[in-house]
């Protein structure tokens, strides 16, 4: 049970910790980058821009109106967001380390940038675009970065391989 305690709060901590890191780096973001040229570095593999979005990825669903884009890009994530919480403090005992983190990547990636949505009037801060050539990402920020990477966390916690069980008397893969 104790040992249950600590795991709820090193997620809640970690949560924070990424939601705090998204909001240091847009308010740099906005102090540094808003109303001057983009700043590039390694021959522009990485270009760091300020950009005001409204809509989901790649700004899909900007052109939405107001209160369609409040139920669909704030609404409905944040209800997603408050069951995942549920899942994950409910099932904390059950989650390995790897779930636990990456669980708490994408509930503070999602809530980093609904926290945007909200106070800034559906306006997301990005502001980082990487890639070569013209073979580019779109422009995203650490909230974004979170939710990819807790899903591929995810994603390797459940291809890891399920541990040895006894069967007959031996033990076989499952």
């Amino acid at each position: 049970m104790m040992k249950n305690k600590w795991r709820v709060l090193l997620f809640c901590l970690l949560s924070l910790l990424f939601i705090g890191c998204d909001r240091v780096t847009k308010d740099l973001a906005k102090d540094h980058l808003m109303n001057h040229e983009p700043i590039t570095y390694l021959h522009n593999t990485v270009i760091l821009e300020y950009v005001e979005n409204t809509g989901a990825a790649l700004s899909l669903g900007d052109s939405l109106p107001k209160p369609v884009s409040f139920w669909l890009l704030s609404v409905l994530p944040l209800l997603f967001l408050v069951v995942l919480f549920v899942y994950a403090i409910r099932k904390v005992d059950t989650l390995s380390d790897s779930k636990l983190l990456a669980f708490a990547m994408i509930f503070a990636g999602g809530l980093g940038n609904i926290i945007d949505r909200i106070a800034f009037d559906r306006h997301v801060t990005d502001f980082m675009n990487v890639g070569i050539g013209s073979l580019r990402t779109g422009i995203f920020n650490v909230a974004d970065m979170c939710v990819t990477a807790g899903v591929i966390v995810l994603l390797f916690a459940y291809w890891e391989r399920k541990p040895k069980e006894e069967v007959g008397g031996q033990r076989s893969e499952v």
